[in-house]
């Protein structure tokens, strides 16, 4: 069978001379990678190069010269994806909401609704504003006024709220303002998060993918209700990405591509679970143990 090579010659060119730009956050046990009230991340090594006895948790070499680790990982941890499955009940569960739409798990998703072009909205004005343990409300009017400067949303466009809350995914005490302090201390303010017009606007625009750097599409003070409206009608969410600001408004080719596990409500980012990656003209790089999650302008 005939192969026309033209097309890939063409992609293998704009990768080569775009920019890859990872989106993805790192996981560390001293790092907020995962939901405040969850099992947090560990990693422990299972086998080194040679036993080395003299540490306080010793490391045996046993099975062979050479290094490896065991991950505990919760599927909300990092940057990753979520599946109709995480918010919607199978039918004949009895549960509210239930819906033939929540069979569906992260394997079963389709990966052309995980690549398209993106358009990166900035509402980094509302970044630290509100009250204690409140998330600041995307508005449809961030929406209308980015589409007033830049067109028109596409159908079929992935939609990446940039408010560089990332610049808060730092290691130890001062990670706590990524999502304890909102969540649980109520003691700061949430990251920007889309309200239900919002959704509403972008789903009647044709928008199927939407993500954000923050900790999850969900406000911090009432997180269900955004996740049911929009997973319930085949909407999926990118959360804990990171390096928006590092994209154009328009003109980058975002990716993401889960770690496939059967059965999962989340899909998790390679590096552990997913790895985000958005290619653009000038983006392309693609994490190494993290989902994929990349842009090429």
């Amino acid at each position: 069978m005939a192969t026309d090579t033209s097309a890939l010659a063409a992609l293998l060119g704009l990768v080569k001379s775009g920019k890859v730009i990872d989106l993805s956050v790192p996981l560390a046990e001293d790092l907020p990678s995962t939901w405040p009230t969850h099992m947090p991340f560990q990693r422990k090594l299972f086998n080194y190069f040679k036993d080395q006895p003299a540490l306080g948790q010793p490391l045996s070499g046993s099975r062979g010269p050479y290094h490896t680790a065991v991950l505990t990982i919760d599927e909300h941890a990092g940057t990753h994806v979520d599946a109709p499955a995480h918010f919607i009940p199978p039918p004949g569960s009895g549960l509210p909401n239930a819906a033939e739409i929540g069979k569906v798990t992260v394997e079963q998703l389709a990966l052309t609704d995980l690549i398209g072009a993106a358009a990166v909205i900035d509402v980094t004005a509302l970044t630290d504003t509100g009250e204690a343990g409140v998330s600041p409300e995307i508005t449809p009017k961030h929406i209308t006024d980015w589409e007033a400067q830049h067109g028109r949303l596409q159908a079929g466009e992935i939609v990446l709220f940039r408010s560089d809350w990332d610049k808060h995914y730092v290691r130890g005490p001062d990670g706590s303002k990524y999502a304890m302090d909102s969540v649980v201390l109520k003691s700061g303010p949430g990251w920007p998060s889309p309200g239900i017009p919002t959704l509403e606007l972008l789903f009647s625009r044709g928008i199927k993918t939407i993500g954000l750097d923050g900790a999850s599409v969900g406000s911090s003070h009432d997180g269900v209700p955004p996740h049911v409206w929009g997973l319930g009608r085949g909407m999926t969410y990118v959360e804990l990405l990171a390096n928006l600001n590092q994209l154009p408004p328009r003109g980058a080719l975002f990716a993401f591509l889960p770690l496939k596990i059967s059965g999962r409500q989340r899909g998790a980012r390679t590096r552990h679970r997913h790895h985000p990656v958005i290619w653009g003209k000038g983006f392309l790089r693609q994490p190494s143990l993290r989902p994929s999650t990349s842009a090429i302008e």
